[in-house]
């Protein structure tokens, strides 16, 4: 079952087409990463799909309600998180939560058990009398996170949640997440930071210029678009002739960082570090340190959005 499908989605402003064309599809019960550039038409896609704005044109259903006719349907079961700060200055944390469990009309023992679940999962027990006025940046993103968990829902969605967050916190976010997504909860998850992506994400979808781009599993897209990997070697002395030593070394991309250091790039890795290992081994050059990278998430994204740039050019 799909939680979302869009069809030929457009949004236009004017003359300006922020949303293209996009044909999506995310099962329920899962965190689906969607991934962009700034400008990308990220936001406006989260704005189509919660039913703040209407399209253009296209079709969109949403937990199998179609969204253009019944947006109040849609908005009920529902959670969202936008990257727009929002919080009651001279509420405190306990009493935020409060409210917005009083909003959902969420009956009375289950708001008190719900805050007081939420209060320990965020993290937020210790600054539960404090004002959100009073609060950092991050321990604000947190109670804004933590408010949506006060109502029931089906589908989520969080557009770059961690911001502000300290490693330690974002971690912890991103196990809850993981742990609703298990009771059956489906994410729709923006970040800029890449390894969230690649950690909490089980489909990814790449936006560029209001069209998809590519949609697959973190690993497929490494597996279609991360042949390249990267070598370090590491040299016990400097060699002034290492330069020359490897001028018939094709199919790579290497860089002498320093006189001890060796960077190489290359599709065809493992042919490649054989004959590096056998030059260094034949001029009697000692390695102290070796390690092969394999393409991560940020490196496929910043491969696809640039061929994506070159081919509307």
């Amino acid at each position: 079952m799909s939680s979302i499908i869009a069809k030929s989605l457009y949004k236009s402003y004017n003359s300006v087409t922020a949303v293209d064309g996009i044909d999506l599809s995310v099962k329920s019960g899962q965190v689906f990463g969607f991934l962009g550039p700034n400008g990308a038409g990220k936001s406006t896609t989260i704005k189509l799909l919660t039913t703040l704005i209407p399209p253009t044109s296209g079709e969109l259903t949403i937990l199998g309600i179609n969204a253009k006719e019944n947006p109040l349907q849609v908005r009920h079961r529902i959670g969202v998180v936008l990257q727009q700060p929002s919080y009651e200055p001279s509420l405190s944390v306990e009493k935020s939560l409060e409210k917005y469990g009083l909003m959902w009309d969420v009956p009375g023992k289950i708001r008190k058990k719900r805050v007081e679940e939420l209060l320990s999962d965020f993290d937020l027990n210790e600054i539960r009398k404090k004002k959100t006025e009073d609060l950092s940046i991050g321990q604000r993103r947190r109670l804004q996170v933590a408010r949506e968990f006060m109502h029931d829902m089906d589908l989520l969605f969080l557009d770059e949640p961690t911001i502000g967050l300290d490693p330690s916190a974002r971690r912890n976010l991103l196990d809850f997440l993981k742990m609703k997504v298990k009771d059956g909860l489906t994410i729709f998850f923006t970040t800029h930071i890449l390894t969230e992506a690649e950690y909490i994400c089980d489909e990814v979808a790449i936006i560029n210029k209001g069209r998809i781009i590519a949609v697959d599993s973190p690993d497929d897209l490494k597996k279609r678009f991360g042949s390249k990997k990267t070598i370090k070697i590491h040299l016990a002395q400097v060699n002034e002739k290492l330069k020359n030593l490897f001028n018939d070394v094709k199919d790579c991309k290497i860089d002498f960082n320093s006189g001890t250091n060796i960077t190489i790039i290359s599709d065809e890795s493992e042919v490649v570090l054989m004959k590096v290992l056998q030059i260094l081994n034949s001029n009697n050059i000692t390695i102290e340190d070796l390690s092969a990278m394999p393409t991560n998430l940020e490196e496929i994204f910043l491969k696809v959005v640039n061929e994506s740039n070159e081919s509307d050019t």
